[in-house]
């Protein structure tokens, strides 16, 4: 895999979850270490890293497992910023460029910073004919869940909000890809490889067996 240096002292938030390219991370956060990394990170207009943990818990607790995290991770661009009150922060992140951590540092206030490399974007690549069916069943899922959400709208009720945003990118395999790992209930483990993964074909292909299984795209 072809790979460029990217950043050095990269600050990083080991979650339960994995974050795809392109997707919608939201974010409510209370503990010390990520409202000082948040508050920066959203003054300099720079990234995090998001990390699938692999022990230990997102929120530190006495006599926890120590934290580990997967050695893929994805950048996350701050996009929406709220502090509803002193001490609390809700926030929505994009995902961006996936990396490969090279190595990593535990300050001593319980924030992870790490040197980590660039892991080469999915090629834009056409969905083949055989594989049709996963973007069909995603475009229909989310013009229900846009229709659902006009129809709330007309009615003055809380917006729900999409779980997909937009550019919607219905004829790339990557993309396509993508929106249904995070979508479809899935093991971490086999989600972190399925984000892992080199070839955005291959990844679909997966899916696409998953898909079969759940009757999702029959």
């Amino acid at each position: 895999m072809t790979t460029q240096p990217l950043l050095h002292s990269l600050p990083l938030f080991p979650l339960g979850t994995v974050l795809f390219p392109g997707g919608l991370l939201p974010l409510r956060i209370f503990e010390v270490r990520y409202l000082d990394m948040i508050g920066k990170c959203r003054k300099a207009d720079a990234p995090f890293g998001v990390v699938s943990l692999t022990s230990g818990s997102e929120v530190r607790k006495a006599g926890a497992d120590a934290e580990s995290f997967a050695a893929i991770g994805t950048l996350a661009v701050i996009r929406e910023f709220e502090s509803p009150q002193s001490g609390l922060l809700q926030i929505e992140c994009i995902g961006t460029q996936r990396f490969r951590v090279r190595s990593t540092e535990l300050q001593k206030h319980g924030l992870w910073v790490a040197e980590v490399e660039a892991v080469i974007d999915d090629v834009a690549l056409e969905i083949p004919d055989d594989l049709l069916h996963t973007a069909t069943a995603l475009r229909r899922l989310v013009d229900t869940l846009e229709e659902r959400r006009r129809a709330q709208d007309s009615q003055g009720a809380r917006t729900v909000r999409l779980p997909i945003g937009e550019p919607y990118r219905f004829d790339d395999c990557g993309w396509v890809a993508n929106r249904w790992c995070e979508l479809v209930p899935m093991q971490l483990e086999l989600r972190q490889r399925l984000m892992e993964l080199d070839s955005p074909l291959m990844r679909l292909e997966l899916v696409s067996d998953l898909l079969a299984r759940t009757g999702i795209s029959s």
